[in-house]
């Protein structure tokens, strides 16, 4: 009897980022104007998070929508047709509803037919586990050609009049395309969580808010997340000395620059550039990440070629961190 076998796709070496696109909506929610409906000020906010103001979606800006303007772009960037891709993956903990999932609604927009479609919520480390699930179903054969999107509205799901959180989340989305590549342009994950944290940002309820134990989340981050960003360089066999461009999420300036002081102190050059996209766009969970690379793109901070380390991380709590080079 001839027993069958189960065959799998010859597998690919590696794939690399080749487009990136952002959205950020019009409306600009500066510290004066959060002043006038909560106690608090300017220099109160910029000294404890570092933001001085952040975008904020109008009522007909969705997960979905501001995903398709960013993933657009990124197309664009890339120079490729809708038809060119077979998966989309979203990264979002932020959706207005369930079903139909974001990532069909953006590839019915963008006129992408009949691709792989699925969003995770892997909170504000979610671009990174999207961007490790394309770059693991390239490599695997499941998938040639991949949109990755980072799209959240906090401020939909935030207490407006919430210290903790108010004056903390902003809304956007950030994409990138990731192809098939001779040479692994993206480094293997180094992800995980904390189980013993679950509970420090949380919604409790359908209907309820963002709650964030500011405190514990800030402790954990400032000394977890070096590490994690240490590990995906080891991953990746290169020297800390070796990576150009910190891209963190953009949760607080003073967690950002810790985690860079870290690295510095452990190997990475002095003249490492640090993402503070935080200022001016505030935290935007899976979105901080490609919205912070795409405007240092924009704005002639890092350069094609040069190589990225993104570390996310967030509710959960949950990791994941990743080198790559830049588009």
């Amino acid at each position: 009897m001839t027993v069958a076998k189960i065959s799998q796709p010859a597998p690919v070496a590696g794939s690399k980022i080749v487009g990136l696109g952002h959205y950020r909506p019009d409306k600009v929610v500066t510290n004066d104007d959060l002043s006038k409906i909560m106690d608090t000020n300017d220099q109160w906010i910029q000294s404890r998070v570092g933001i001085a103001e952040r975008h904020v979606g109008a009522d007909t800006d969705t997960v979905a929508s501001m995903g398709a303007i960013a993933g657009a772009k990124a197309l664009a960037d890339a120079g490729l047709d809708p038809s060119d891709i077979d998966t989309v993956i979203v990264a979002s903990c932020t959706a207005e509803t369930q079903v139909p999932h974001s990532s069909t609604q953006i590839a019915a927009t963008l006129g992408i037919h009949a691709p792989g479609s699925f969003d995770l919520n892997a909170a504000c480390a979610g671009f990174c586990y999207a961007l490790a699930a394309a770059d693991n179903a390239i490599r695997g054969g499941s998938a040639r050609t991949v949109l990755v999107v980072g799209s959240e509205k906090l401020t939909a799901w935030t207490d407006p009049v919430d210290r903790a959180t108010a004056i903390i989340f902003g809304d956007g989305a950030g994409a990138a395309v990731v192809t098939a590549a001779d040479e692994p342009g993206i480094g293997p994950v180094a992800w995980g969580s904390d189980e013993t944290q679950t509970q420090a940002i949380r919604i409790e309820t359908r209907d309820a808010s963002f709650i964030q134990e500011g405190q514990a989340v800030f402790r954990w981050a400032t000394a977890a997340i070096a590490p994690v960003a240490i590990r995906a360089v080891e991953l990746a066999g290169l020297q800390l000395a070796d990576i150009d461009v910190l891209v963190t999420h953009q949760a607080n300036l003073r967690i950002v620059e810790a985690i860079a002081k870290k690295l510095i102190s452990s190997g990475a050059r002095p003249d490492l550039r640090v993402a503070k996209d935080i200022v001016t766009s505030g935290n935007t969970s899976s979105a901080s990440i490609p919205i912070a690379l795409d405007r240092m793109r924009e704005a002639g901070d890092v350069s094609p070629g040069e190589m990225v380390l993104a570390v996310g991380f967030g509710a959960g709590l949950t990791y994941a961190g990743q080198v790559f080079r830049c588009p």
